[in-house]
């Protein structure tokens, strides 16, 4: 009897050139949407100053495409774009409100410090 915790996997890939190539494309997509997220979000951070006008734009811009990123490593790399639309709504819709909760509650917090701090420090 053979040990199943012996058995090399990987080497028993069952499936065709055509697949492997599909898989590849899918890879190569999921990697130069990543990285061109994150390019337009370095640009941004790098070519507007914390002193703008614009820099609550850029925070709410960083945050939304740090959303998009991150349901979309979800629904790739962990298979739930696979799934049903309703089994992936029940699992992102909670999680996105949850972090925009996150988010909410450090920025109000942060207003309260700051104004407790301008108060006791004129």
């Amino acid at each position: 009897m053979e040990r199943d915790d012996l058995i090399e996997y990987s080497l028993h890939g069952h499936h065709d050139e055509a697949t492997g190539k599909s898989i590849r494309q899918k890879i190569y997509k999921v990697t130069l949407l990543l990285t061109v997220i994150t390019v337009i979000e370095v640009f941004i951070g790098a070519s507007i100053k914390q002193s703008s006008d614009w820099w609550t734009t850029v925070k709410v811009i960083f945050i939304l495409l740090t959303l998009l990123k991150a349901g979309y490593i979800v629904m790739v790399f962990m298979h739930l774009g696979d799934e049903r639309r309703y089994l992936r709504n029940v699992i992102l819709i909670p999680y996105f409100i949850f972090v925009l909760y996150l988010i909410f509650i450090a920025l109000y917090e942060g207003t309260a410090v700051g104004a407790a701090w301008d108060k006791m420090f004129p």
